[in-house]
């Protein structure tokens, strides 16, 4: 295999749990624990534009009601997505994916973009996803890892930006899934952390992939993933696993 250029350690959503995920206060809490590896959603609003969020819907992590791919930017970018968290974190914005390419680029950090498209929207927003974080990254060292548990986006993000590095997420390993990872031309399988095991582990390294595990947030079941030789832990702990804790 390649050498593998990312960190072990990334957080997820940007700050796991301690600060409202998918914004900019999550990176920049992560990266003060002294995190340099980030996991993030993204989606596209109506009118085509990347910004990050997790669910198909906006009520449970902004003041936004429905689905973000009915609703143009100027519209989402007035949410307040993060007084759901807690009250210091009232009025933070969601961000666009252009900001947090900046934040990385500007301090150093490694990303895991997951493509994450609400229904019917799969192939555009790899596509746009694609295109998008090719032009955000032009000329950096180290381009973000394109991940989805959607095959269909993660196709069009291939065609889109072919050099682009991309990874298969598996919440299951469902009958097919090697050929459909060769097919999308991979570079790592993202699973869950219950189905990675060493023999899952060496499967995908013969395979020539790299092994990634989400979301590990025990200090035991990280330790006997990065034992049996595991490229990559995805994880909420961060401010107790991962870069400064020993772990």
């Amino acid at each position: 295999m390649k050498p593998w250029p990312y960190p072990l350690w990334l957080a997820h959503r940007g700050a796991g749990k301690l600060a409202p995920e998918n914004t900019l206060a999550a990176f920049r809490a992560g990266a003060a624990l002294g995190w340099r590896a980030f996991e993030c959603d993204a989606k596209l609003s109506r009118d085509g534009e990347a910004f990050l969020l997790h669910d198909d819907t906006l009520e449970r992590t902004t003041g936004g009601q429905g689905s973000p791919a009915g609703q143009d930017w100027a519209e989402l970018a007035r949410l307040d997505a993060g007084a759901w968290h807690s009250p210091p974190y009232a009025a933070e914005p969601l961000p666009r994916l252009a900001q947090i390419a900046a934040f990385c680029r500007a301090n150093g950090c490694a990303l895991n973009i997951e493509i994450k498209p609400c229904p019917g929207t799969e192939a555009a927003t790899g596509a746009a996803v694609a295109r998008e974080a090719a032009r955000l990254w032009a000329g950096a060292a180290l381009p973000p890892l394109l991940s989805s548990f959607q095959p269909e986006a993660l196709a069009a993000a291939r065609d889109a930006e072919p050099a682009l590095p991309r990874a298969l997420l598996l919440d299951t390993l469902w009958p097919g899934w090697p050929d459909t990872a060769r097919a999308l031309g991979v570079v790592a399988v993202i699973t869950h952390w219950r189905l990675m095991d060493a023999a899952l582990t060496q499967q995908l390294h013969a395979s020539g992939w790299r092994a990634l595990a989400y979301t590990v947030n025990d200090a035991t079941e990280a330790a006997r993933l990065i034992a049996q030789g595991v490229d990559g832990v995805i994880s909420d702990a961060v401010d107790r696993l991962g870069p400064g804790s020993g772990a």
